[in-house]
């Protein structure tokens, strides 16, 4: 079990604080495991696990505790058995009715350290999240970078080298899971399996849907077309010329729903001269490349979209929020924010004499003191102007 520093030095500083700690992300990402390394932590520091209580509510043994009234006194009643500190780990809390009240009063009436997951990113967007405003901190949990990819085969004994690494990642991803799965066809059925558990458990059944042509083929679409603009009237017609029956007002509501199972992640557009958020033409990326492997329907290998996917995801995992940035009629592929750092970036498979006017003039016209990087496959350093030149695999493992 890798630490998973990315995470872990993020929720430190709340450890042991009245602050509810909050893991959202995609199934199977490795949120469960967080809550093991937070156990794990807890222990080094000294507290007795007989002080830790924790429920999987995907668990059938704890399918009695679905409601907050009944999940409170199971908790009331296990936490008084507690001397000192009870610490309180819900994995996947969603699956509790009202569950936000329920947290709230343990935080208010127990001397306690909570931690939970879920895998909805609406998790803490409806009415019922008032009664946890501002008492909460969120951490969006994703599936392996490329670096804890390579720790855990590592620790697995099956690491051969950093380029069939970063092969095997663009065709694979980095599911925690598959790591452990012995051969090709093993991940490619995990991943299969996994889909469908998305698409049945956290869409169609969350939102009683019951035609599923449609929502399938939307969302292999916009997988094979990742990094690109998005147009729900331009999908809905191509669906209906393709025989399926659509409308625009369903595509935007499927596309809502992939975003809140966290199968598809936006990047809002950014004017950069204009210094506002556009309102249209967002762009979607995968959650994870090795599950829009399996999803998408086109066989045409865009190696550009490819490597703008991992690196949307390798600053996501780092703690960024990532904007797509407009200026005039040029395309900042990644403006990318945290606290008070900012930097821009472009992503290339490999950079040409024609590519590298556009890959650096784009930046070279941006005229503030903040980094900017070009990342590519290529392996001589083309930096120029201030602006550096990274391979990407370097970025990826040495950031």
């Amino acid at each position: 079990m890798i630490k998973r520093e990315l995470y872990m030095k993020r929720i430190r500083p709340f450890i042991n604080t009245e602050l509810i700690k909050v893991m959202t992300g995609i199934r199977r990402c490795g949120k469960s495991v967080m809550l093991e390394l937070i156990k794990q932590e807890l222990v080094e520091s000294g507290i007795n696990p007989s002080q830790f209580i924790s429920i999987n509510f995907e668990d059938m043994r704890y399918d009695h505790l679905h409601t907050a009234k009944v999940l409170h006194e199971e908790i009331t009643r296990r936490a008084s058995q507690i001397e000192g500190r009870a610490y309180l780990f819900f994995d996947e809390i969603q699956e509790v009715t009202d569950w936000e009240k329920c947290i709230n009063s343990f935080r208010v009436g127990l001397n306690c350290d909570i931690y939970i997951t879920g895998s909805n990113a609406k998790l803490l967007s409806g009415e019922l999240a008032t009664y946890l405003s501002g008492r909460y901190i969120q951490i969006q949990v994703f599936p392996f970078s490329l670096a804890e990819a390579k720790q855990q085969c590592i620790e697995n004994g099956t690491y051969t080298s950093d380029e069939k690494l970063f092969a095997d990642y663009l065709k694979y991803g980095g599911f925690p899971q598959r790591f452990f799965l012995p051969d090709d066809h093993s991940i490619t059925t995990y991943l299969d399996d996994l889909y469908e558990a998305i698409i049945v458990r956290d869409i169609m059944l969350r939102h009683n849907i019951r035609e599923q042509t449609a929502l399938r083929n939307v969302l292999a679409f916009l997988l094979d077309n990742i990094g690109n603009p998005f147009s729900a009237r331009n999908i809905s017609g191509r669906m209906v010329s393709e025989g399926i029956k659509t409308t625009t007002a369903t595509v935007l509501n499927y596309v809502d729903y992939f975003k809140e199972a966290f199968i598809l992640l936006n990047a809002s557009r950014y004017d950069i001269k204009g210094k506002a958020l556009l309102s249209s033409t967002e762009k979607y990326y995968a959650v994870d490349l090795g599950l829009r492997n399996v999803i998408k329907k086109s066989e045409k290998l865009d190696s550009n979209k490819l490597y703008e996917n991992i690196v949307y995801l390798e600053m996501r995992s780092r703690g960024y929020e990532v904007q797509v940035g407009k200026l005039d009629d040029t395309e900042i592929d990644f403006i990318c924010y945290r606290g008070d750092e900012k930097l821009y970036i472009q992503v290339a498979y490999l950079i040409t004499p024609a590519d590298e006017e556009r890959e650096f003039g784009n930046l070279e016209r941006l005229h503030d003191n903040y980094p900017k990087y070009v990342i590519s496959g290529d392996l001589a350093n083309l930096s120029r102007n201030g602006i550096i030149h990274r391979n990407i695999i370097d970025f990826l493992l040495n950031p």
